[in-house]
């Protein structure tokens, strides 16, 4: 055989031998997620790119958010789930009670690039220890406040709960009685409830050693008291005022668009929700959390969107992991997914879609103020919705006069210790 055969054999054997390791190495993939048609067309694009880059083929299985979670309980009980799934943040506690309802992504961490997440981050997505989900986004509450009307005023924004009260009394002696600087009713009031109680005592609501509520009757009394202070001195309206003007959103009512009231504690994420609809010339712009002097903690109440999970019972986790850290981690999926979850938590990802322009500059300082901000790690059992309406409805009670605070504190206390009982092991 002459050396030219000779070289060309051993090319053609390598090549076959490479070509049988990729074959036997792909693998067939399912996924689901829930969403819109961005989402759905910038999603199916990532998986045909990460799965040209890493040999393997991804099934795609979208809906939109109307019975997705029903879908996909269904194919959990069944044993029948995509090996990659877009998990709601709340829904941990009913998947994966002890850790163990998904595969735990430690497992994985030669593959996935987790040092992209911080350790909070990482945190928030973990039981007993085991990664259920990366966060494809991070959301929290941030305050907006509308800079035309405090500038009318002649009021500097607020930086702390006391200049916040101040400003209420000089907005209104300067444009009436009709100027609140602050939206608090429904859930806005009850998650400055919450932030007011988490601040005081460095303690989220549900301790998660025990599963209560963590926080003593006194120290919720004293935080429901601050709430009704708020109304009584014309920070925000009563929660009857409210009621009297309509159900609309506040971002669709003539008292937030033409910046009567001027402020509100919401989303991140939702910034252009309520910046688009003020009218021409109004500024909107977010601000650091407030907090008042005792405070042990900024209180930030900051959790994923969403999360990426790996089924547990999928025969092809290490390819999945592949597919997942090119979605979040890997040039290829960071620019075909964009923004179409919100503003990526993965640093890879932020960075790059930061670099491109991507990423407008209101959401970013908003969303640094939730990621610069300091508190516990949230439990998803404060989204349980049986959590949500004992804490709704007893303060609403308390806002009617119906309920002294002491007793709605120890009514919430009572409600959301039942709520949660059966994620007591």
């Amino acid at each position: 055989m002459t050396r030219l055969k000779q070289s060309l054999s051993v090319l053609l054997a390598a090549t076959s031998i490479t070509s049988f390791g990729f074959s036997a190495n792909a693998a067939e993939l399912r996924m689901s997620w829930w969403g819109g048609d961005s989402r759905h067309e910038a999603t199916q694009a990532a998986l045909k790119v990460c799965g040209e880059k890493h040999g393997h083929t991804i099934k795609p299985e979208f809906t939109g958010w109307s019975g997705h979670l029903e879908k996909v309980t269904t194919q959990i009980a069944g044993g029948t789930e995509a090996d990659i799934m877009q998990i709601n943040w709340p829904w941990l506690p009913l998947f994966s009670a002890n850790g163990d309802g998904f595969a735990d992504l430690n497992d994985l961490s030669g593959t996935l690039e987790l040092d992209n997440w911080t350790d909070g981050q990482l945190a928030s997505t973990t039981v007993n220890g085991h990664l259920n989900g990366l966060p494809v986004s991070t959301t929290g509450r941030v305050f907006f406040f509308n800079k035309t009307t405090f500038d009318k005023a002649g009021v500097a924004l607020p930086t702390n709960w006391d200049e916040l009260f101040t400003a209420a009394t000089q907005i209104r002696e300067k444009l009436g009685d009709a100027y609140f600087p602050m939206n608090a009713i429904a859930e806005t009031a009850a998650l400055l409830v919450s932030l007011q109680t988490t601040q005081m005592t460095g303690k989220d609501l549900i301790d998660p050693e025990t599963v209560t509520v963590a926080w003593t009757p006194e120290e919720l009394t004293n935080s429901i008291e601050f709430y009704g202070r708020m109304m009584k001195t014309g920070v925000t309206m009563t929660q009857e005022a409210a009621n009297a003007a309509g159900n609309a959103r506040l971002y669709e009512k003539p008292e937030w668009t033409d910046g009567r009231i001027a402020g509100s504690y919401e989303w991140d994420s939702t910034f252009f929700k309520y910046s688009d609809p003020l009218q021409e010339g109004q500024e909107l712009v977010p601000v650091k959390l407030l907090k008042e002097d005792g405070a042990v903690t900024e209180g930030v109440y900051r959790k994923p969107s969403m999360m990426f999970s790996i089924s547990k019972r999928s025969d092809n986790k290490e390819a999945a992991a592949q597919i997942l850290n090119c979605l979040l981690n890997e040039p290829e999926g960071i620019s075909a997914l964009g923004t179409t979850r919100g503003l990526p938590a993965s640093k890879a990802a932020a960075s790059r879609l930061s670099e491109a322009g991507n990423i407008r500059p209101e959401l970013a300082a908003a969303n640094a103020i939730i990621m610069e901000s300091t508190g516990p790690t949230v439990s998803p059992l404060n989204e349980h919705p049986d959590v949500r309406t004992v804490f709704l409805d007893t303060l609403e009670m308390y806002a009617y006069g119906r309920l002294e605070a002491a007793e709605a504190a120890q009514e919430i206390i009572d409600g959301v210790n039942e709520a949660i009982e059966d994620y007591r092991s």
